[in-house]
């Protein structure tokens, strides 16, 4: 048994194994998942006691490549530019400490009495680090895999508000701009899905004066308009292009 799970402080057997059941992973150790919860000021007061912090920078680390490649591969229709404020926005402290607080990781912290006495268990700071060591730890015992399961099994739902949120509608809104610019009516998007409840495919048609302009493709209603007016946009600008070069 460790320092840390040896001490006065330590968590229950049933509180890590209900932060494991939270997590949805199994095979983890409870050593490792101790260190991932026990901040630095704890072991200034347990000498030979090691902090998260090590498996914090690890955690960060694989978030960021999980999130990034998770974004690029699913949302299609960002710029690099889109993607990038995306991908900042979900590995926010804030963003992490509102997770950690749904699976009650500071509850289970270990702390020094002076960050205790504080509030650490609710600085979005701790929290954050916190949950990224738990992924640290996850990374190290169970291996990248696993770790991209935890994190997407945590993350796909804040990632899919921050992208169907204010801010990433660009090419609806280029497009509107575009026809508007041509003197023609807004757009009209039909959309229709098919397969099962938990993996439907939308499909989305953009039109303006009874003209189909583009179609997309997505695994949300918002996704696949704008990947409709993505495609109505290099379809008009193709056009345009034509047009200048035949010297109309």
């Amino acid at each position: 048994m460790s320092e840390v799970a040896a001490s006065g402080q330590a968590q229950s057997e049933e509180a890590l194994d209900d932060l494991v059941e939270k997590l949805n992973i199994t095979g983890i150790s409870r050593t490792g998942l101790t260190q991932a919860v026990t901040h630095r000021s704890y072991c200034a007061e347990h000498q030979g006691v090691s902090s998260n912090e090590r498996l914090e920078f690890l955690g960060d680390s694989v978030l960021g490549l999980v999130v990034g490649k998770y974004i690029f591969t699913t949302f299609s229709a960002f710029e690099e530019g889109s993607l990038t404020k995306l991908r900042a926005s979900v590995v926010s402290s804030y963003t992490l400490s509102k997770v950690a607080r749904s699976i009650g990781l500071g509850q289970i912290l270990l702390l020094g009495r002076g960050e205790e006495a504080s509030g650490g268990r609710e600085k979005n700071s701790i929290l954050s680090d916190s949950l990224e060591a738990v992924m640290g730890i996850v990374y190290l015992e169970l291996g990248f895999v696993a770790a991209e399961r935890l994190i997407l099994f945590l993350l796909r739902p804040e990632i899919q508000a921050h992208a169907n949120g204010p801010g990433y509608s660009d090419f609806k809104s280029r497009l509107q701009e575009l026809l508007a610019q041509l003197g023609m009516k807004p757009p009209i998007y039909e959309v229709d899905w098919s397969g099962p409840d938990h993996a439907r495919v939308f499909n989305a048609a953009v039109k303006a004066d009874g003209t189909v302009l583009g179609a997309g493709t997505g695994s949300s209603k918002k996704l696949a308009e704008q990947r409709a007016a993505e495609h109505a946009l290099e379809l008009l600008a193709t056009a345009q292009r034509d047009d200048r070069a035949s010297g109309k």
